[in-house]
């Protein structure tokens, strides 16, 4: 019998022909009327139940299994692509690259997508000897949007009408893992994020005169400074805590004090613990700061996504799968998580289910290739039908048990 990876092989034109489709047409947030047209068509033919969201541009669709197995109760189990995009204006020079200015699939998530396209196609063509059934869930909104809790507000991990008993989802990387190899660990994989958000509020006036204004910009810059100092003198060395403050706006001309100064920070951890003791300490410095001044501050604070964590046995199994089809060398154990963030922690908070990392990167040395998120980010889609199997093979050994 040909195997899963042959077959995933002979699907690799097709499979990147719709991932350089999906990567010229990217959206952003839970609104992908596009991208899901594109799925569909992709989809289209396959014996698979189909369902789209409401309230959102999701897709989700059920293959049923017709295998035997031996009469005990048919197990279901979850396979996740996230489909949506980020506001960055692509610079990659790529043939197919986005035809929206100022949106790129930047993450990958076109790969995502169409590998999980890849192993709805692999494992609908092995329906007879699948002893349960699959939940293909396409997501909009990953990037910030909690896609993931929409989906699963609107029945995804009940979408077959019984419980799912295990999820499996793959991240590809434009950098840091070489190019096919799969990476990952049990427990924490990746941190639960956060969001500050902070307005400083003074009075305005002509910067050649500041002592008759309250000049709002050298109290935020001092907050910016401030909570970077808080996070190394507040927190345990051994109790990582990342804030990064990615937006700061103030002003419109040079000889103008602005009335207000505002920025935006992400915050990761790796305990919810953590989070909170950032909340309260961050929320505390700029009101301190802001009186120091005699300013007033509007400071908030939003949790974003929890911790995302793989069962140690899932993790497991996961790797032994991947180093049976694939080969030894072809898995990673990580030594650390890492600090970035994902709603698939929504999934498995709920679910038993392991999440890895898959390198796509053009370099040779991984460390030296542009990173998601980056307007240089390029990933190699030669690894989609090895994405693809590696999904199809998770799903039909668990479901065999």
């Amino acid at each position: 019998m040909v195997s899963l990876r042959e077959d995933a092989k002979a699907l690799a034109p097709e499979l990147v022909a719709l991932r350089r489709e999906l990567h010229q047409i990217p959206e952003i947030g839970l609104e992908l009327p596009r991208t899901q047209a594109a799925v569909l068509a992709a989809l289209d033919g396959l014996p698979l139940e189909i369902t789209l969201g409401e309230r959102v541009s999701s897709v989700t669709a059920v293959l049923r299994g017709r295998g035997g197995n031996g009469g005990g109760p048919r197990p279901v189990v979850l396979l996740r692509g996230d489909m949506d995009a980020l506001p960055v204006t692509e610079r990659t020079g790529e043939e197919f690259r986005s035809r929206h200015e100022g949106v790129m699939h930047a993450c990958g998530h076109d790969l995502h997508t169409a590998g999980l396209v890849g192993a709805a196609r692999l494992l609908a063509a092995r329906a007879d000897q699948l002893a349960g059934d699959v939940v293909f869930m396409f997501q909009p909104g990953e990037e910030g949007h909690d896609g993931a809790r929409h989906m699963i507000e609107e029945g995804v991990l009940e979408a077959a009408g019984r419980p799912v008993v295990a999820a499996y989802g793959i991240h590809v990387s434009s950098a840091v893992y070489h190019k096919g190899v799969f990476a990952g660990r049990p427990g924490p994989l990746m941190a639960a994020s956060g969001g500050l958000r902070v307005r400083v509020v003074g009075a305005g006036g002509h910067g050649s005169n500041p002592f008759r204004s309250l000049d709002p910009v050298p109290a935020a810059c001092e907050m910016v400074t401030a909570l970077q100092t808080m996070v190394t003198r507040r927190f345990n060395a051994f109790e990582p805590v990342v804030l990064t403050v990615g937006t700061f706006h103030a002003g419109t001309r040079r000889n103008v004090i602005p009335d207000d100064a505002t920025f935006e920070a992400t915050v990761r951890g790796f305990s919810a613990g953590a989070l909170e003791r950032v909340r309260d300490l961050a929320l505390q410095l700029c009101e301190g700061i802001a009186k120091a001044h005699g300013l007033a501050v509007e400071a908030t604070y939003e949790g974003e996504y929890p911790l995302t964590v793989n069962d140690s046995g899932e993790h497991d199994f996961l790797a032994a799968t991947v180093r049976d089809v694939f080969g030894e060398e072809r898995f990673l154990p990580l030594e650390h998580p890492i600090a970035g963030s994902e709603d698939f922690s929504r999934v498995l908070d709920r679910v038993p289910g392991a999440y890895v990392f898959l390198g796509a990167t053009f370099a040779e040395d991984p460390d030296t290739a542009p990173n998601n998120h980056s307007p240089l980010a390029r990933f190699d889609d030669s690894v989609l039908p090895d994405g693809s199997a590696l999904l199809a093979e998770l799903a039909a050994r668990r479901l065999a048990g």
